[in-house]
């Protein structure tokens, strides 16, 4: 088995992180205190999206005048990229910090490297994204899906959160385009926080963890018993589409996210 294959585990006092590049660079176990914060499955834990987060309609986008067309992963859409389908190398690790990387390959038509690295401290994490471009430039969209336990042996968890719209969702679940107040649970659906990602989940009496971005752009999910989803992303879904944000020669796209907790 080489280094690229192998788990790498990061602890700081009582926070422990396992991230499994060999399986699309995920997060497989967060523990604070001896406690999994994450649903545990190999298609759970917290998963990168990229270069597209959430769906992109019918597999399809545009590049100027070409049309590209993806796998149809979530029929009729393709969802959530590439990235979490691909064995991702280790580029380094210290114990506290690493980072990893892929390069895009098919059905991904244009080539560029994506790197996500992990840094954890005794109450927080901190987590980036940076997609390259080798050639020409391309639309692309990076972003988190943590599957959060909903319950951590007490009572479920509260999210709290105080988003400026909700993405109006269609019958396909792409947002329609119309901007609307938000709307009390249960979703699946994109926000806009124009002042940055702010979401704090509560376990009361057990722990509070508090998921922040720069980025305007979340995404709430808790339509399953078993967890919750709060995933910070550059663009909506479908932004390839409706919001393109290209990564050109000269400027990469970046984005990052810190998770913060303390005990209650």
């Amino acid at each position: 088995m080489s280094s690229s294959e192998k788990d790498v585990r990061l602890s700081v006092g009582d926070a422990e992180l396992t991230v499994n590049p060999a399986n699309g660079c995920r997060i497989s176990s967060l523990r604070i205190g001896g406690t999994e914060l994450l649903r545990q499955g190999e298609r759970y834990g917290c998963f990168p999206m990229v270069p597209w987060c959430g769906r992109t309609e019918n597999g399809q986008f545009r590049n100027g005048g070409v049309l590209h067309r993806m796998p149809l992963t979530a029929p009729p859409h393709a969802i959530h990229g590439t990235g979490r389908d691909t064995a991702w190398k280790t580029a380094r690790e210290t114990g506290t910090e690493a980072s990893f990387y892929y390069d895009l390959a098919d059905p991904w038509p244009y080539p560029g490297r994506v790197t996500q690295t992990f840094e954890l401290a005794d109450d927080s994490l901190t987590l980036a994204f940076g997609i390259e471009t080798y050639g020409d430039s391309f639309p692309a969209q990076a972003g988190w899906h943590p599957w959060f336990r909903r319950n951590l042996g007490g009572e479920d968890v509260r999210i709290d959160f105080d988003p400026a719209w909700q993405e109006e969702r269609g019958e396909d679940h792409l947002p329609t385009g119309r901007r609307i107040p938000p709307l009390a649970g249960p979703w699946d659906d994109a926000f806009g926080m124009p002042d940055g990602v702010h979401v704090t989940l509560t376990w009361p009496e057990q722990l509070e963890l508090t998921v922040k971005s720069r980025t305007e752009w979340v995404v709430v999910y808790d339509e399953q018993a078993e967890a919750v989803c709060v995933e910070p992303q550059s663009g909506p879904p479908n932004g390839l589409n409706t919001a393109p944000q290209y990564v050109t020669p000269i400027e990469p796209l970046e984005i990052a996210t810190t998770w913060s907790w303390r005990s209650l």
